[in-house]
């Protein structure tokens, strides 16, 4: 009983240190420059219902990606040469799932039986295979749960103040990850992983799911 202990201890461990990793597909288009480097920008502001504190602090994330483009955040009132809009959604895909059951037979099978094909015996089996609930008019336990599955975009647009179509990235992700706040930060650094990327190829990025330990700071919304 110790031994068995030790082994299940050990593969809690275990688990405990695997990290979740992200998968995103990820698709961009640019018409980037070097002559955008060193350039300021501005946010797009939200509009309307847009306009929450949630949303502000996407942008800081955002705005961090693109510090380390070499891009400068303009000065509250300051002119701006770029702008940069953000809109993300989250819909939740509901999957029922039904599960039956033999109550009366729950694990490995050894010996004869009768099957579809017959009397005889097997070496390993499970009971379903070689019995039939219904001949014998066994009750089948049916269980149901809800299985959700979040699917998620985000796209980012930069573009000069004179129109300029700069870059233009969309950001696809499923996963079973209820809070958006702990996978938006992996969805931005996708949408810059590769910057500026080639036109129109679809591109899978593949990041750790890092927990959360600290609220971050909003960034104040610029008027476009």
């Amino acid at each position: 009983m110790k031994k068995i202990a030790l082994i299940a201890t050990a593969a809690v461990v275990l688990l405990s240190g695997c990290a979740t990793t992200l998968r995103s597909d990820v698709t961009s288009f640019n018409a980037w420059s070097a002559e955008a480097r060193d350039q300021s920008y501005a946010f797009e502001a939200p509009q309307g219902a847009d306009d929450t504190l949630e949303y502000r602090s996407y942008q800081l994330l955002v705005a961090r990606e693109l510090d380390k483009l070499g891009l400068h955040q303009a000065a509250e009132k300051q002119p701006a040469q770029l702008l940069v809009g953000m809109k993300f959604s989250t819909i939740d895909h509901p999957v029922r799932i039904l599960e039956a059951q033999d109550p009366f037979m729950a694990g490995p099978y050894w010996g004869p039986g009768w099957g579809r094909y017959g009397w005889g015996y097997s070496r390993l089996g499970y009971r379903p295979y070689f019995y039939d609930p219904f001949g014998y008019g066994a009750p089948v336990m049916v269980t149901e749960r809800i299985k959700h599955e979040y699917q998620r975009q985000l796209r980012i647009t930069i573009n000069g103040t004179d129109g300029r179509k700069l870059y233009d990235v969309t950001v696809n992700n499923t996963s079973r990850v209820a809070a958006t706040p702990q996978v938006m930060p992996a969805l931005v650094q996708s949408a810059f992983t590769g910057f500026p990327g080639q036109n129109g190829v679809p591109r899978r990025v593949d990041l750790e799911l890092k927990p959360q330990t600290e609220t971050a700071p909003v960034a104040p919304a610029k008027a476009g």
